[in-house]
């Protein structure tokens, strides 16, 4: 499977190194120029481009760019796509939102709006890069961890399964795209080593506006 990756940060490194470790193909690309990735590619194996490249590379592209700047994301490369969000709200980093911010709506429905002609699977968003790159942290019962999901298209969620499976993980589905809340920045769930029972828990266990303290899932 052809993969692109827009956003070349900590995730978006893992999830390729991840994929060509898997045999996939994978065109990664940043906010600069693809020379820029000479490393990166080196290092993976995988190619460069710009992320209109990116975007046309293959049918599942994964958008993992800070959420503020990915409304600057041109929508129409992606038409068509399943588009893999890892996007996660800090209003520190990206501004305020105020339909964020008072529960109106989540970052994921934002995204589906943006890219209305893409079928959107929130996925990869709770975890930690480096438990992505490097994955030490397991849950405490010594069974593969799980990651959670969200979306709308069982077709889209069922490869996005088969990918994290492929990865090492076991999968729980949260739900429609309107429960990615479910495991977004704060909640029980969010970037917690859980297997899959211990993740549908902390799934069943999130509250809409009541966030865990700032940086309680940093180790």
């Amino acid at each position: 499977m052809k993969i692109g990756i827009i956003g070349a940060g900590h995730i978006g490194q893992a999830i390729a190194r991840l994929a060509v470790r898997c045999g996939h193909e994978v065109k990664i690309s940043n906010s600069r120029t693809p020379d820029t990735l000479s490393d990166i590619v080196e290092q993976i194996g995988c190619l460069a481009g710009t992320a209109q490249e990116a975007a046309g590379f293959g049918p599942v592209v994964v958008v993992t760019v800070p959420f503020a700047k990915l409304f600057q994301i041109d929508p129409q490369p992606l038409a068509g796509k399943i588009l893999i969000d890892t996007n996660n709200y800090y209003p520190d980093r990206d501004g305020r939102f105020a339909e964020l911010d008072t529960y109106q709506t989540t970052t994921s429905s934002m995204v589906a709006k943006h890219f209305s002609r893409s079928t959107i699977v929130k996925a990869f968003n709770a975890i930690l890069a480096t438990d992505l790159k490097t994955p030490t942290a397991q849950p405490a019962s010594g069974q593969r961890r799980a990651l959670p999901i969200a979306g709308d298209d069982a077709n889209a969620k069922r490869w996005v399964e088969k990918l994290q499976d492929e990865f090492g993980f076991d999968t729980v589905d949260a739900g429609p795209l309107k429960d990615s809340w479910r495991f977004e920045r704060a909640k029980p769930a969010y970037c917690i080593p859980l297997d899959r029972a211990g993740l549908a828990t902390a799934l069943a266990a999130a509250e809409r506006d009541v966030e865990l303290p700032h940086g309680s899932w940093r180790r």
